[in-house]
């Protein structure tokens, strides 16, 4: 690298190295390696990629070398290594969202902005990638704008969302909170709190992501000994357990009877009830 070249690398701000002194303070002292993560998200944050002097101030702050930090942003896809746009489309092209008409959809967007796979407008507003899987096979096809879901879309669905970010709109996903840019979103994903008045209370949950809650309301299912009227203790409150309102737990440590386990019994025994269980059998603890 020339002289002039060295000169131009990016410098991070002062913000950030006291975001990352805070990150490291979250592990233990001679575990602060396990903050390279997070870390990643805080350069990127700032930069909009992991650029190689992200990788350099990771490297520095951990005790690192830059090839161990060069591996792991290479490793996961939420790490870019080149310039993004403020808002980074994904569309599932997966089996599920695929079979869908994903592909279609994703299609459509290449053709309208004039990009491919992990390319970015001329603009610098929007970069486009297909997903292998978003993990919502349930809504598919899906498609994310800066990790937040809009469920299932179509061309034209999905051209109307992209239409409105280009105009300066902030389209609101199917869930989740309200949207952000690419950089907004890797400051939270460093573990630093969306700190815009009400975002985080906007967005609904999924019907498919309650139907199974709904389902147990319907059939009075809870887990044991749970009482969903607890409240959830703050920083700083007493540690004292609630109210025990089940039986005592066996000699096992569970309220499960306490059988011997498989290796006490004969090879023939074993081998019969795997085979043929009855639901006589006692089932050891794991």
């Amino acid at each position: 690298m020339s002289v002039g070249a060295e000169s131009e690398r990016f410098v991070f701000s002062q913000e950030t190295r006291e975001r990352a002194q805070e990150i490291i303070a979250r592990y233990p002292a001679d575990r602060s390696r396990s903050a390279l993560l997070p870390m990643l998200h805080l350069v990127q944050s700032e930069e909009g990629y992991v650029s190689p002097a992200g990788v350099e101030f990771c490297a520095e702050v951990l005790g690192l070398n830059k090839a161990q930090v060069g591996a792991v942003a290479t490793f996961y896809t939420m790490y870019k290594r080149r310039p993004t746009g403020d808002f980074l489309v994904s569309v599932c092209t997966n089996t599920m969202c695929n079979s869908l008409g994903g592909q279609d959809v994703y299609d459509a967007l290449s053709e309208y902005l004039g990009v491919g796979h992990e390319e970015t407008t001329a603009d610098g507003s929007i970069t486009l990638e297909h997903a292998e899987c978003l993990a919502a096979c349930d809504y598919g096809p899906v498609m994310t704008v800066n990790y937040d879901f809009f469920d299932k879309v179509e061309p034209e669905t999905a051209l109307g969302v992209v239409k409105e970010l280009q105009t300066g709109g902030r389209p609101m996903p199917t869930r989740g909170a309200r949207l952000c840019t690419l950089k907004e979103m890797a400051l939270q994903l460093a573990g630093f709190a969306d700190t815009r008045e009400g975002a985080v209370a906007d967005g609904p949950a999924g019907d498919s992501t309650l139907r199974g809650v709904r389902l147990a309301d319907q059939h009075g299912i809870s887990v044991a000994g749970f009482d969903p009227s607890t409240p959830i203790k703050g920083k700083g409150a007493a540690d004292v357990p609630p109210p025990a309102t089940t039986r005592p737990a066996a000699a096992t440590g569970t309220p499960a009877p306490d059988v011997k386990g498989p290796d006490a019994k004969s090879p023939q025994i074993r081998t019969a009830e795997t085979r043929s269980p009855d639901a006589k059998t006692p089932v050891a603890d794991a």
